[in-house]
C-alpha cells in the first residue's frame, strides 16, 4: 500500500476491518477469486478464509481503499448484512495478503458439526448486545459466568473480570476441553462467551449447546463491539490481543496490564514473538526479558509475522 494524502498534504489514515459472515456459499473457489481481485484491485492486505459456511477476514489499508472494498462486498447479496468493524491501522500491520479456502472459517476440527442457513449458525447460543450483557450481570449477579472462546494467551493480556478461561493452546483444543468434564458445573449455569470479534463464539456457542449447556449467550461483535460501548469502565478488562502487527489494542487511556511476563513476572502487555525460522515462540514477555531471551536470535516486540502461527490461533 502506498501512502496516500489528501489534497492538502496530510497523511490519510491506514484502517483496518475484522468481519465474518456465516451463510451457505454454494461455490466458495469462486469466492475466493472475487475476493482476491477487490483486495488487489484496492491495494490491500490481511488474512480472508472462505468456506462453505461462509466468509472470515481481516484486512487493511488506506481508508478510502477499505471503504471501497466494504462497499462492493456488500454488494453480493449473502454479505449485505456483515458487520465490519473498524479500527485505526499503522498501514504495515499484514505483510501480505491471504485468500484461501478451508473446510471452516474458523478452524474447531469439526466442519460437519456445524449447520448454516441464511439467518447464520443453526442452534447457537442467544446474541447479546453489550448493554444485554450488563442488564443479564444485574439480574442474575454472580450467577453469571465468562467463558473465554479465545486461546489461552491471547485471556494473558486482557479477559472479562472472573472469566473461565480453558486451557486451549488453538481453537482445536476447545472440543477436549468441553468433553473432559471439567466444566460440567457449569451446564446449569448462565454462560456467556466471548472472543475478538465473535466469530469464534458463534461455533463455540453451538457446540456448548449440542453438549448440554443448557442456558449459553454469546456477546454480539465480540469484545470489539463490547470495548466501543464501555471501553474500561465496564466488566472488561486489560489489553485485546489481535492478529496483526500491533498485537494488541487497548479501549481507553487508563487500560490496566494484567499480563505479567513470563520470564520475571513483571506486569506488561508486550509479547517476545521470535521470527527465527522454524521457531515458533509467542509468549508475553516484557521488552526488558525480550532483549536478554537466550534462546531466540530474531524477535521483536508487539509484532506477529508467522502464517502458520496466526492460523494456529
Amino acid at each position: 500500500m502506498t501512502e496516500r494524502r489528501t489534497k492538502d498534504g496530510k497523511v490519510i489514515m491506514p484502517k483496518i476491518v475484522l468481519y465474518y459472515c456465516f451463510t451457505p456459499i454454494a461455490d466458495p473457489d469462486a469466492v475466493r477469486l472475487w475476493q482476491k481481485e477487490l483486495c488487489e484491485r484496492f491495494e490491500l492486505t490481511g488474512r480472508i478464509l472462505i468456506s462453505a459456511h461462509g466468509i472470515n477476514g481481516t484486512v487493511g489499508g488506506a481508508m478510502a481503499d477499505v471503504k471501497q472494498y466494504v462497499r462492493r462486498t456488500k454488494e453480493f447479496a449473502p454479505f449485505r448484512d456483515i458487520d465490519f468493524k473498524w479500527s485505526t491501522g499503522t498501514g504495515r500491520d499484514f505483510p501480505r495478503l491471504s485468500v484461501k479456502v478451508r473446510d471452516e472459517i474458523v478452524t474447531f476440527g469439526v466442519p460437519g458439526e456445524i449447520k448454516v442457513d441464511a439467518n447464520g449458525v443453526v442452534g447457537g447460543g442467544t446474541h447479546l448486545s453489550p448493554t444485554e450483557v450488563h442488564q443479564l450481570v444485574q439480574a442474575r449477579g454472580d450467577d453469571v459466568v465468562f467463558f473465554d472462546g479465545r486461546n489461552a494467551l491471547e485471556a494473558e493480556i486482557g479477559r472479562f473480570k472472573g472469566a473461565v478461561v480453558p486451557d486451549a493452546a488453538t481453537t482445536k483444543d476447545f472440543i477436549g476441553e468441553l468433553e473432559s468434564g471439567k466444566y460440567d458445573h457449569l451446564k446449569g449455569k448462565p454462560v456467556v462467551t466471548y472472543c475478538t470479534g465473535g466469530i469464534r463464539c458463534e461455533v463455540l456457542s453451538t457446540l456448548m449447546v449440542n453438549r448440554g449447556f443448557g442456558e449459553v449467550y454469546q456477546i454480539d461483535g465480540g469484545i470489539v463491539r463490547y470495548g466501543e460501548k464501555y471501553g474500561d469502565d465496564g466488566l472488561w478488562e486489560g489489553s485485546l490481543f489481535v492478529f496483526d502487527k500491533r498485537m494488541s489494542v487497548d479501549f481507553s487511556d487508563h487500560t490496566a496490564i494484567v499480563g505479567h511476563c513470563a520470564n520475571c513476572g513483571a506486569s506488561t502487555k508486550d509479547f517476545l514473538d521470535c521470527e527465527a525460522l522454524g521457531c515458533k515462540a509467542l509468549e508475553v514477555m516484557c521488552a526488558k526479558c525480550v532483549d536478554a531471551a537466550p534462546y531466540c536470535t530474531t524477535h521483536r516486540v508487539g509484532t506477529i509475522e508467522s502464517d502458520q502461527r496466526v492460523k494456529s490461533l
